[in-house]
């Protein structure tokens, strides 16, 4: 039975679009199937809207705040549409590269609708069955919404939403305080709102460093940002045009509610049993090679679960092209996964956490922390929040590290490169430009040097014979 495609695409987001992009271009037909939009959660509702806010709203907080270094400006006004007339500009300028026009002049045929497969090899969109070679499944996941009574009668937002509003709400509550809770909690606080956030864990942004999550909570406090620990909602009620919000035995009165509690695969329209892939509430099943139950089917993307990032996309994507357009021999490899939350200060991570160091390799671990309060391009700047963290094994081995602090994003990549090459840490040790940022890495790797030269004894007696000697000599 002959094909109609070398491959077929479900889904248009950024590890769809990225599979799209390079089989085109390797000249494989290639059909891209999308029920809305190109450019999927990431472009539209996700990293670059989130990231636009973030910034205005640091322009906000770093006007506001302006008088530590002399400025000073006399009653700054907040226009909260002129702030999402900039994330919707931001968005305009982006959309051209993820556009329909740009794959079909790729040579991908783009087809818009919602379908499903009606057996192991056919997706039929349309009313039209495609027939391909192989199939990927990046569909994508959506906004986890609790069962929650009184929610859904009262209203609330997630990021699907929030990027639309005109208006800032006076009285906000996040529930969630995982990276997008954190994120939008922070921003718009800054652009205007006394902003509640509930969080189910005893800090917030569970998945990180404790200790370098207790930064984010210092900074929250400070600029007045309420945080309920260890909390569920129990329900909402809307009273007299107010949603007030139960949290245990707390009471919470705002204008709106943000639900930012995770994410669930986008499967249940797919028909995916036809077809015979597995899969539960966290995703799509998949092994090492992104292949299916169905070997013919491949997935990648939050639609599998695991990590939920448009990078890891991307990365997972390079391994579906390989594999499905030629022979699925490559696995995908997550041994160095950065990612970060652009809070103010950012936290960055990639690797293991100190927890989990020691609990594989014991006291072979060394906790490598440099704090930004001794980096003087930090003090520059008045930026001296936080530490970067290195964890290695003795023999200088980078297990993981953990950045809180400005610029932690961009400040981890070059641990992350180290990681990839398998450098030890000592490589982080050389020039760097002073002043910046960067010295904390360079610093915090220099620690291990310290430390061993610190405990053997021995080279310390010789090269104090050394010196006396050459002394002596003049």
């Amino acid at each position: 039975m002959g094909v109609d495609y070398d491959i077929v695409i479900i889904g248009g987001g950024s590890g769809g679009l990225v599979i799209a992009s390079a089989a085109a271009q390797l000249k494989a037909k290639v059909a891209l199937v999308e029920k809305d939009r190109l450019g999927g959660d990431c472009l539209w509702y996700g990293c670059v809207p989130s990231k636009s806010l973030i910034h205005a709203a640091r322009v906000a907080y770093e006007v506001k705040n302006s008088q530590r270094f002399g400025v000073h400006i006399h009653s700054p006004t907040l226009n909260f549409s002129q702030a999402i007339d900039h994330v919707k500009n931001v968005i305009a300028a982006i959309e051209p590269h993820d556009s329909p026009q740009r794959f079909e002049g790729l040579g991908v045929e783009v087809i818009f609708g919602s379908g499903q497969f009606i057996n192991s090899h056919i997706f039929e969109v349309n009313g039209q069955k495609l027939k391909a070679r192989a199939f990927v499944i990046a569909t994508g996941s959506r906004p986890n919404i609790p069962n929650i009574s009184g929610l859904k009668e009262s209203g609330y937002l997630t990021n699907e939403e929030v990027f639309s509003l005109t208006d800032c709400s006076e009285f906000l509550a996040i529930i969630g305080a995982g990276p997008i809770g954190c994120e939008l909690g922070q921003s718009f606080h800054r652009l205007g709102s006394q902003v509640t956030l509930i969080n189910s864990h005893s800090h917030l942004l569970p998945k990180e460093d404790p200790e370098a999550a207790d930064v984010i909570e210092k900074q929250f406090l400070q600029e007045g940002i309420k945080i309920i620990k260890n909390a569920r909602a129990d329900k909402v009620e809307m009273i007299n045009g107010k949603k007030h919000l139960w949290a245990n035995e707390e009471k919470v009165i705002v204008d709106e509610i943000l639900v930012s509690t995770g994410r669930s695969p986008n499967v249940e329209s797919l028909n995916l049993e036809a077809a015979g892939v597995e899969y539960d509430k966290k995703g799509i099943k998949v092994n090492e090679k992104l292949q299916t139950s169905n070997s013919k089917i491949y997935a990648c993307g939050d639609v599998i679960g695991g990590y939920q990032f448009t990078h890891v996309a991307a990365h997972e994507a390079v391994t579906v092209i390989t594999n499905a357009l030629f022979f699925p021999v490559n696995k995908v490899s997550y041994e160095v996964i950065p990612w970060a939350t652009f809070t103010d200060p950012e936290l960055a991570r990639v690797g293991l956490t100190e927890e989990q160091a020691k609990q594989r390799y014991g006291d072979a671990v060394h906790v490598l922390k440099q704090n930004f309060s001794e980096v003087d391009r930090a003090q520059a700047e008045g930026a001296t929040q936080g530490f970067s963290k290195i964890i290695v094994k003795e023999d200088g081995e980078i297990l993981g590290a953990h950045l809180v602090g400005k610029s932690a994003g961009e400040l981890i990549h070059e641990i992350v490169l180290a990681m990839s090459h398998n450098l030890k840490v000592s490589a982080l040790s050389g020039i760097h430009i002073y002043p910046t940022l960067s010295e904390v890495n360079s610093k915090a790797a220099l620690l291990l040097k310290k430390r061993n030269f610190a405990q053997n004894k021995g080279l310390q007696n010789i090269l104090s014979k050394f010196f006396a000697m050459m002394r002596s000599l003049g």
